[in-house]
């Protein structure tokens, strides 16, 4: 097998296992389906098993007792995901939801419009709340060039307030653009919550939360969506896997 198939085997085993967490499809101290089960159930090796397994316990879904298995973890609340690929963001479908608070529509910002280098300040806007068993953990203002909101407008997830779904907006773009989206800019700092995300939220008006900023662009480099998410921090936490991109020879290595 080669390493992408390995890379594409051990997240749909991880995907899969995360979704029947989520779904309490194992019930507390019963222990998980062990690697040789697993590795029968999708034809792959315990390499493969461990790594999806290693993957779980990081975003504090599963614990491993030595002797006894792979038991879900009791938790506390708490919405842990571990980030690394777009594919990732297009997973938190799994095992969270979104609840629309104002759908999708026309209209103007110029800020965002300049973010999105647009040649004018129309924009389609959105924002939702993503919930983990039942609680809001994040809030997001999405922006749309008016060509991609136009062709999003019409999906029924988005069509009304109150409207919850187990999509993501990126994973719908994904599936409508003529060139899929490719890669995103990032930047994440403490802010204080507005007051939109607040009430949404439950929080103070102006409480320390984090904001994470995401400007999605196409396979061509041309922005697509503008996200703007601030998160509970008592029940959000946000994980980044770090990997070299080729590990150096040994006779490269600093003294």
């Amino acid at each position: 097998m080669s390493s992408a198939e390995r890379q594409t085997a051990f997240r749909r085993v991880a995907d899969d296992l995360r979704t029947a967490l989520a779904g309490d499809s194992f019930a507390a101290g019963v222990p998980l389906p062990t690697e040789a089960e697993l590795c029968d159930r999708y034809g792959v090796s315990r390499q493969t098993v461990r790594r999806a397994f290693q993957d779980l316990v990081a975003e504090g879904l599963v614990v491993r007792v030595p002797g006894r298995g792979t038991f879900p973890a009791s938790g506390d609340g708490r919405y842990i995901r571990q980030l690394g690929s777009i594919e990732d963001l297009m997973a938190l479908s799994a095992d969270s939801a979104l609840q629309v608070l104002d759908p999708l529509t026309g209209s103007v910002d110029p800020a965002a419009a300049g973010r999105l280098h647009l040649p004018d300040d129309r924009v389609f806007t959105a924002s939702f709340v993503r919930l983990h068993d039942g609680r809001p953990f994040g809030h997001t203002r999405v922006h749309l060039p008016p060509a991609v909101g136009r062709r999003l407008a019409e999906a029924p997830e988005l069509a009304g307030p109150g409207r919850t779904s187990t999509v993501t907006v990126i994973g719908l773009l994904d599936q409508l653009l003529d060139e899929p989206i490719a890669e995103a800019e990032q930047s994440i700092a403490v802010a204080s919550a507005p007051p939109d995300a607040s009430a949404a939220l439950g929080l103070a008006e102006g409480a320390a939360v984090l904001r994470v900023d995401r400007t999605y662009l196409d396979g061509a480099g041309t922005p697509v969506e503008l996200a703007v998410s601030h998160f509970h921090p008592e029940r959000y936490t946000y994980r980044v896997r770090l990997r070299r991109s080729r590990p150096p020879r040994r006779e490269d290595r600093a003294p």
